[in-house]
């Protein structure tokens, strides 16, 4: 059996102007986990990220680390099927509706870094209206079409995956998310359970024959837990 390996993206800019960059902290998330990568003498046949700076940039760091090592490391391809769901779009969309029983929610969401709890909260509350489907507004994704998106990428390296190689993907947490969803079809809330908990860099790995995926290990972190430094260990 092959293998695909799912890693988040290392700290982004949470708070700030433009959230889609690595923070200085992000950087070294995805340096830690390059290292381990090497340690564990992975080899891989293909690496993929989406088109989002943070995603590429988490796997540019990693590779770095990997080719330091004397590992080789195949060419990094883009394919942006692995993109993250566009929370911005969702907010934009969703909030207003949702004043009425919050009122808050406004001034909660435009100063998110000086309440987090409070913003996880609300965004949470707009993440499961978008779930349910009986908030869909024209022009934003669904859903059920981030589901098939993600998993069309997942299909396209499946069609041309061999047995018993190695691939790794640089994504997000809602990709991951959507990709359980998919393959163990569990409840989409049940899955975003498990997503908020989805560490930065941390590695979940499917094993894959022919055209058939299943999940093997999820959100393992270790490479940030054995250094022994709470502060590596963050969620956004």
């Amino acid at each position: 059996m092959g293998s695909i390996y799912l890693i988040r993206h290392g700290q982004a800019s949470f708070g700030a102007d433009d959230y889609d960059v690595l923070s200085p902290l992000g950087v070294l998330q995805a340096q830690i986990a390059g290292r381990h990568l090497a340690d564990l003498d992975l080899r891989f046949d293909r690496c993929l990220s989406g088109d989002l700076s943070r995603q590429q940039d988490t796997a540019r760091h990693a590779l770095a680390q990997i080719n330091a090592a004397g590992l080789p490391i195949p060419e990094l391809e883009t394919d942006a099927s692995f993109n993250e769901f566009d929370a911005f779009a969702i907010l934009e969309a969703l909030l207003p509706g949702l004043l009425p029983e919050e009122p808050e929610a406004l001034a909660i969401m435009s100063d998110a870094a000086c309440n987090p709890a409070e913003f996880q909260r609300i965004f949470e509350r707009i993440i499961d209206r978008w779930l349910s489907g009986s908030w869909d507004t024209p022009g934003l994704e669904t859903w059920m079409g981030f589901v098939e998106r993600v998993q069309a990428g997942l299909n396209r390296i499946l069609e041309l995956a061999k047995s018993q190689q190695n691939i790794v993907v640089f994504t997000s947490a809602g990709t991951i998310t959507a990709l359980i969803h998919s393959l163990t079809r569990i409840a989409p809330t049940d899955a975003f359970k498990l997503g908020w908990q989805i560490v930065n860099t941390s590695l979940s790995q499917l094993k894959f024959h022919g055209n058939e995926a299943t999940l093997a290990s999820f959100n393992s972190h270790v490479h940030l837990q054995l250094l022994k430094t709470p502060s590596l260990i963050t969620y956004r």
